[in-house]
């Protein structure tokens, strides 16, 4: 017998990127951040207290609110605090979106997307970006045409790296008749030199809501952390009505503050991260790959027409150095590769330089 619902017994799931416990790898699939959390978080643990887990943590992740709400100069009640990005993913779907109605985005995109939707039994409207990954000029047009409730959009967009601008986003939140979802993962690595922030737009209009995450700048990938910005009118159903009753343990909510706390670490680790990728853009080029601009912690890069994505992504993986391979279409002839560590980078550049 089987007990699933019609929708997810057909449904194939989140494929999660390669991961390894081989401690020789070099692993530049997932878009983590090659160096560690602030040392003041290592000390934080030590002064924790066991006897906190004793009790249930603040439902509403009160403490680490404010830590944010400063950070942005903005109100607690703008914040919901996450497990992790993704699930505010799912609470703007399982809040706002009935079944059957329609989900947008780009194509491609991040790939839990479409999962998400199905899983709501939601149609997808999945709109090409042009040829040099921008939105095309009637895309609020066709989403509102489709009639869709929910706009999932990634800035800077993965997998392309690509930063949108800001009076492009804030055009394209006037012209939907739905809900923007504007999903800031990779953020962090923005040029500073760019002035990009979107959160005033949060005042400004009433349909947005703000995706962050403590996974890529500070990073913490291993700790789902993460938080959405929007106006109360759509936090406050998000807050005290849908999210699971206790969704941020004690432990998180306590790191959390302490990270967000570090604005020095954190700049400079975000600020090496963008001198890599500087680094590394250039040596693709040198090796005859084209590059896209990049303002994430991961770049997209074209393989050399006599060669196939899929072939060197498995002899670098055989070389004990793994990339993210997407076999879709527009994706196949091209390799995401995240940023790394200055030695772990020179390694990918030295092997490709062998292989091609």
């Amino acid at each position: 017998m089987n007990w699933e619902r019609t929708n997810i017994a057909v449904l194939t799931g989140y494929k999660s990127g390669e991961q390894s416990v081989n401690p020789k790898i070099i692993k530049l699939n997932t878009n983590e951040n090659p160096y560690p959390p602030s040392p003041i978080i290592s000390n934080a643990l030590k002064e924790f207290s066991l006897h906190t887990l004793r009790k249930y943590p603040s439902p509403t992740a009160d403490a680490f609110r404010g830590k944010v709400a400063e950070l942005h100069n903005i109100r607690p009640q703008n914040i919901i605090a996450t497990r992790g990005g993704d699930e505010l993913l799912r609470l703007m779907i399982t809040t706002f979106v009935n079944p059957g109605e329609v989900i947008g985005t780009t194509l491609p995109t991040y790939s839990l997307y479409p999962v998400l939707a199905a899983i709501q039994d939601c149609p997808l409207k999945a709109i090409p970006l042009s040829n040099d990954w921008e939105l095309p000029s009637n895309f609020a047009t066709q989403l509102n045409n489709a009639s869709t409730k929910l706009t999932f959009l990634v800035n800077p967009h993965a997998p392309s790296g690509v930063l949108f601008n800001r009076d492009k986003i804030a055009q394209l939140a006037q012209d939907l008749d739905g809900i923007l979802l504007l999903d800031e993962a990779y953020v962090d690595f923005v040029d500073p030199r760019l002035q990009y922030d979107s959160v005033p737009l949060i005042n400004e209009l009433d349909n947005v809501v703000i995706l962050r995450t403590l996974s890529k700048g500070y990073s913490l990938a291993g700790l789902r952390l993460g938080y959405g910005i929007g106006a109360p009118e759509l936090i406050d159903p998000m807050l005290n009505k849908t999210k699971d009753s206790y969704n941020i343990d004690a432990l998180s909510q306590y790191i959390g503050c302490k990270a967000i706390e570090d604005n020095v670490y954190f700049d400079g680790n975000c600020q090496l991260v963008r001198r890599e990728r500087s680094k590394l853009v250039l040596e693709f080029k040198k090796l005859g790959f084209q590059v896209v601009p990049s303002e994430t912690n991961f770049i997209l890069v074209t393989v050399p027409s006599n060669h196939k994505a899929e072939a060197v992504y498995l002899d670098l993986k055989q070389r004990n150095i793994l990339v993210r391979f997407f076999d879709q279409q527009g994706l196949s002839d091209k390799l995401r590769v995240t940023v790394g560590t200055p030695e772990e980078n020179q390694e990918l550049v030295n092997v490709l330089t062998n292989l091609l």
